[in-house]
């Protein structure tokens, strides 16, 4: 007989292989650069930074609008940053609300205003600016 493992089941996420599936807005890398450094640019520290980005999609923006997860239409009624640190789209849907991480939350065409902050923010969070 075995022994049972009691631990919970880690999961993880595979990265989206056409991140153009998100539809975010085509910014360049110079425009790019510009949006992380007036984010993080009194920010120590990648959780200060984190936070600073949630702070300017907090403020830029524009909610609610309507996505289509997992082919159902839901609308984006705010953004909030969970206890680890995770900037997250609060989805809503009826009676059901859903929390879907900003990265992965597939936006309309035409996006919605303000969100070159999140193109920023995937930028940034690859290291690549």
């Amino acid at each position: 007989m075995t022994k049972r493992n009691n631990r919970p089941a880690v999961l993880h996420r595979r990265s989206l292989k056409n991140e153009s599936r998100t539809n975010l807005p085509s910014l360049s890398k110079a425009r790019l650069k510009e949006l992380i450094e007036q984010a993080i640019v009194d920010a120590y520290g990648e959780e200060e930074q984190v936070g600073d980005f949630f702070t300017m999609m907090e403020e830029y923006l524009a909610l609610p609008f309507r996505v289509k997860v997992l082919g159902v239409d839901a609308d984006v009624e705010k953004v909030d940053m969970t206890l680890d640190g995770q900037i997250v789209a609060i989805c809503h849907r009826g009676k059901t609300r859903q929390k879907i991480p900003i990265l992965d939350l597939p936006l309309p065409t035409p996006a919605p205003a303000g969100a070159e902050w999140i193109a920023a923010y995937r930028h940034w969070r690859r290291g690549t600016w």
